[in-house]
């Protein structure tokens, strides 16, 4: 992100003199700075003193940093529901009428005991 070459308390001196009555214009070529620049400032920092804008811009920063590290948490969680849907094709998506093994209840797994059959037995 660009640093302003503008102090906190310089834009706030600057939106004060505007305040008192000077014209941005002439504030705008005494500082060598744009109208647009001084509009930006006038509507983000209006009504603010210089302890308020400290803290709004730590507010920022730490909201970019929350952002940043929401961003990579995301990516992280999305890669391994990827890993693990590609490496383990046994295990069964909830609900798609699977076992454990993979087979569908008119099919068997060897060495796994039909729990279809005893599934009334089970419910007791």
């Amino acid at each position: 992100m660009k640093k302003s070459r503008f102090t906190d308390a310089q834009i706030m001196g600057i939106l004060r003199q505007a305040e008192e009555g000077i014209p941005v214009l002439t504030l705008c070529r005494e500082h060598q700075m744009s109208s647009a620049t001084f509009y930006k400032w006038r509507a983000k920092y209006g009504g603010m003193d210089a302890s308020m804008i400290s803290e709004m811009k730590g507010l920022e920063d730490e909201n970019r940093r929350l952002k940043k590290m929401f961003a990579e948490l995301s990516m992280q969680n999305e890669l391994l529901k990827e890993a693990l849907g590609k490496n383990n094709p046994a295990i069964p998506a909830p609900g798609d009428g699977r076992d454990s093994c993979g087979a569908t209840r008119d099919q068997y797994c060897v060495g796994v005991p039909d729990v279809w059959a005893q599934r009334d037995v089970l419910s007791l």
